[in-house]
Order: C-alpha cells, then sequence, then structure tokens
C-alpha cells in the first residue's frame, strides 16, 4: 500500500501534533476517505520527510500526530535553472508540473517581445502563487521533499 504524501507549509517537529490546511484537509477527509488511525507522510520542503498518522477527522479538519522524521534525498546531483517563456492558457501548469517531477531547482516564467501573454504586477504574483501550489502537487506525487523556487513572471531582457 502506498502510502499519501501531503506538503505541510512550516515546522513540523516529532511529537506534534498538526492541523493540515483546509484544502489538503478536505482532500484528505472526503476524496480518500481517510479515518482516524490511517498513516500520511507529511514533508515541508526543507529534505525531510516524517511519519504521519491521522488523530482525528472531523468534517474537513484533519488533525495530525507527527512522527519519525528522516533525511531522504531525491534531488539530482544537478542544479537545474529552467527558463519558461509563459504560453497562453494552463500549458505552463503542464510545464511547471513536469519540470518539478524531473528534479528543476528553479523555474523561471519570462514574458519576451512577441509572447501573446501579458501580465501587470497583481497577475504576475497571482501566476506565481498558482504555480508554486502546483509544484506542490507534483512533490506530493512524484515523492519529492524540495520545492523547486517559482520566480514571478519578468521579461526577458531582465
Amino acid at each position: 500500500m502506498r502510502l499519501t504524501r501531503v506538503f505541510v507549509a512550516g515546522e513540523l517537529s516529532e511529537g506534534s501534533t498538526v492541523d493540515l490546511p483546509p484544502e489538503t484537509a478536505a482532500h484528505v477527509a472526503k476524496v480518500l476517505r481517510a479515518r482516524s488511525g490511517d498513516e500520511l507522510v507529511l514533508f515541508n520542503g526543507d529534505g525531510c520527510e516524517l511519519a504521519g498518522e491521522i488523530k482525528s477527522v472531523r468534517g474537513a479538519r484533519v488533525t495530525v500526530a507527527v512522527g519519525r522524521s528522516a533525511q531522504v534525498d531525491r534531488e539530482s546531483p544537478f542544479a537545474v535553472t529552467l527558463l519558461q517563456c509563459v504560453p497562453r492558457g494552463d500549458r505552463m501548469d503542464f510545464i511547471v508540473q513536469k519540470a518539478t517531477e524531473l528534479g528543476v531547482r528553479q523555474i523561471v516564467p519570462v514574458l519576451s517581445q512577441r509572447s501573446v501573454v501579458r501580465l501587470d504586477n497583481g497577475q504576475a504574483e497571482s501566476k506565481a502563487a498558482h504555480w508554486r501550489a502546483v509544484a506542490v502537487g507534483a512533490c506530493e506525487q512524484c515523492g519529492r521533499n524540495r520545492l523547486p523556487t517559482i520566480d514571478p513572471p519578468r521579461k526577458l531582457i531582465d
């Protein structure tokens, strides 16, 4: 049986209890139908994995007891940076997902002179936050314990 991997932002320490973030908790409770006593693997992007056991599921609120930590290194020995012009539509989500799964350490979205996509500062920050969430999902899926750095979109000339 494969354990569910869950990203939890913030500090995770052995022996503590954490409430899963609302979206993650809803997925664990409603989609995966997890119950008290089920095991999870927790990570926060710093390279460690921690065992977790669900203590309670109340609606869409899930509390997890944090167990032993293990330093698991699944990172590529190459520090790859991907500069990617932002395509229109949701294609960038796919690019971020696959780059994360392949071990890219930094993703730099760029807007070139002939790019179709135009973003103001607010849209650029919103897109970067969305792509970070896509990278978190990819890390949960592929077993990677470190999140890639995703810069806000910037002009290629910069």
